[in-house]
C-alpha cells in the first residue's frame, strides 16, 4: 500500500510540474463548476414545481416515468456537455505543455470549441448511461445499487482515455470509447486503478480541512461565533482548492497516459514512473 502511495505521490507531482508550467489549466475546473451550478439552477424551480424530481414508483404510468426520466436525461447532458468541454480545454493544454509547446487559455479553450460537436455527442452517451444506470436503481433499490455500481466501475474504466482520444484524434464519440478500450486492454486497466489513486491521497489531504470544520462547529456551539465563521469559511475554502486541483491533476494524468500508450515517453513522466501506473501488455 505504502509503495503504491509513493507511487501516486511522485504521479501527482509530476502532474504538478506541468500545471506549475501552465497554471491557466486551473481556471477550467473553476469555470466548469460555476456552469454547473448555473444548469442546476435552470432546472431547479421548474423540476421542483413539476415534480419530476420524484422516481416514479412501480404503480407510475408511462407517462410519470417519461417525465421523470427525460427531465433526469436532460439534467445529464447539460452537465456532461459542461463537464467534457472544460476537460478537453485541460486536456488540450496539458498535451500541449507536454508536447513542447505553449498554450493559453484563449488556444485551450479554442481546442475544445472546435471539437464541440464531439463533445455533444459525447455527451450524449454518456447522458445515455447514466440514464440507463438510474434505471437499474431505481428497479431495485438494494441489488440494483450494487449491479449500477459494478457497472459504472466498468464504464469508468472503458472511458478513461476517451478524452485525450477526442482531443488527439478527433475521432467521434463511438470511436473514441472505442479507441479508449482498446487502449486499455492494451494496457493493465487493474494496475490504473491499484497504482494510481489520487482520491485517496487528495481525501487525506482533506482531512485538516475537515478538522478545522469540526473545530468552527464546536466554535458555533460555543456561541463563538466570529472563530466559528472564520473556521468553516476557511474550510470551506481550503476543501473547494483542493477539489479544483485534484481535477486539473487527474485530468493531466490523463493525458499522460494516453501519450505514454502511444509510445511518447519524453514529456515530464519519465518511463519508470509510468510503468508503475500502468504496465503494457506484450
Amino acid at each position: 500500500m505504502f509503495a503504491k502511495l509513493g507511487n501516486t505521490w511522485s504521479l501527482m507531482g509530476a502532474s504538478w510540474d506541468v500545471l506549475r508550467r501552465t497554471k491557466g489549466l486551473l481556471i477550467f475546473p473553476v469555470l466548469s463548476a460555476i456552469c454547473c451550478l448555473a444548469v442546476v439552477a435552470t432546472f431547479a424551480v421548474p423540476v421542483a414545481l413539476s415534480g419530476a424530481w420524484r422516481p416514479p414508483s412501480g404503480h407510475a404510468d408511462l407517462q410519470q416515468k417519461l417525465a421523470y426520466y427525460g427531465a433526469l436525461f436532460t439534467f445529464y447532458f447539460c452537465n456532461y456537455t459542461v463537464i467534457t468541454y472544460f476537460n478537453v480545454a485541460v486536456v488540450a493544454g496539458a498535451v500541449a505543455r507536454m508536447s513542447g509547446g505553449q498554450p493559453t487559455i484563449g488556444s485551450c479553450l479554442g481546442e475544445a470549441t472546435r471539437r464541440i460537436h464531439l463533445i455533444i455527442g459525447w455527451a450524449l452517451v454518456s447522458a445515455t448511461v447514466g440514464i440507463v444506470l438510474r434505471v437499474i436503481e431505481d428497479r431495485s433499490p438494494k441489488i440494483g445499487q450494487l449491479v449500477a455500481g459494478l457497472l459504472g466501475v466498468a464504464w469508468a474504466l472503458a472511458s478513461f482515455l476517451v478524452v485525450p482520444v477526442l482531443v488527439v484524434q478527433n475521432k467521434g464519440p463511438l470511436e473514441a470509447l472505442k479507441e479508449s478500450g482498446r487502449l486499455l486492454r492494451k494496457t493493465w486497466g487493474e494496475q490504473i486503478v491499484g497504482n494510481f489513486g489520487f482520491g485517496l491521497v487528495f481525501f487525506l489531504l482533506a482531512l485538516p480541512g475537515f478538522g478545522v470544520m469540526v473545530v468552527g462547529g464546536l466554535a458555533l456551539a460555543g456561541n463563538n461565533f466570529v472563530v466559528g465563521a472564520l473556521c468553516i469559511g476557511v474550510a470551506v475554502l481550503y476543501l473547494i482548492a483542493l477539489a479544483l486541483v485534484q481535477a486539473t491533476l487527474q485530468a493531466i494524468f490523463q493525458a499522460a497516459v494516453y501519450l505514454h500508450t502511444q509510445g511518447i515517453h519524453d514529456h515530464g513522466f519519465s518511463t519508470e514512473l509510468m510503468s508503475g501506473a500502468i504496465s503494457v501488455k506484450p
